[in-house]
């Protein structure tokens, strides 16, 4: 069973240590700043392989280079942002495959947050490592790319299995459940989540990752077919698009 702990920095980032103890192959998703990643390698008596990147903001590159410098690790990323990635050793693109020791890992192209964004799958973990595109209750902004692109990135999420774990990079779940209650008041599962936020939070404890059943269940941003929150939105008759659209602009202004 791959190790995948979690590694709270910053005000509200979440870096994701990924361990195969049989290869003793070891990667760091977004790390943010270096000396938590290196303060748990060092805990753990791990070896740093590796350095994903699943876009070029520096709360998710920050500590690149000082890792680089420090373990001689190779920094992969997408090959599309090359010139916006510190460090970047490998390029990769929608498809490709990588492995760490005896798993497989699955890039998967899923813009709308950035015009490079990718996410990591690993398929024998369950595992998706998806970022600032989805996040528990929510999505990330648009900062460069299109609603739409946003949409059909979330829509490939979306056919992952049920069970797929959603290991996103910030802590935003109470304010993006309090949103959500904005456009989808009734959904029972929303209320049922809120208060699990509410518990998990007040114990200083994660509300991430999620599952991808859960958040077809409780994210507008994977329901702009509800029927509740078109007529929250009084957009029963509008393309799935506009629906989305809208949901994200309500959600910038909240």
């Amino acid at each position: 069973m791959l190790d995948i702990q979690q590694i709270p920095v910053l005000n509200d980032n979440y870096i994701y240590l990924i361990h195969d103890p049989d290869s003793g192959a070891t990667a760091v998703v977004d790390p943010a700043v270096a000396e938590p990643v290196l303060e748990r390698l060092r805990q753990n008596n791990w070896q740093l392989n590796y350095i994903f990147n699943t876009h070029h903001h520096a709360d998710h590159t920050g500590a690149n280079l000082a890792l680089k410098n420090k373990t001689a690790c190779q920094i992969i990323a997408a090959e599309n942002d090359r010139q916006r990635i510190p460090g970047i050793d490998q390029g990769v693109a929608e498809g490709d495959r990588l492995k760490l020791g005896a798993y497989n890992i699955q890039v998967i192209e899923c813009p709308g947050h950035t015009t490079g964004h990718i996410a990591f799958y690993i398929p024998d973990a369950d595992a998706l490592f998806c970022g600032d595109t989805l996040f528990a209750i929510g999505c990330g902004r648009l900062f460069e790319g299109t609603a739409e692109q946003m949409l059909q990135s979330l829509k490939k999420f979306t056919t992952l299995p049920l069970r797929t774990k959603i290991y996103c990079a910030h802590e935003y779940t109470a304010a993006n459940a309090q949103f959500a209650l904005s456009v989808e008041a009734n959904n029972t599962d929303l209320l049922d989540a809120i208060e699990r936020i509410k518990q998990l939070r007040a114990n200083n404890l994660p509300t991430v990752p999620t599952t991808l059943e859960q958040e077809i269940a409780t994210n507008p941003f994977l329901r702009a077919d509800s029927d509740a929150i078109r007529k929250t939105l009084g957009m029963q008759n509008a393309s799935e698009l506009a629906v989305f659209t809208e949901i994200r602009a309500r959600k910038n202004r909240f």
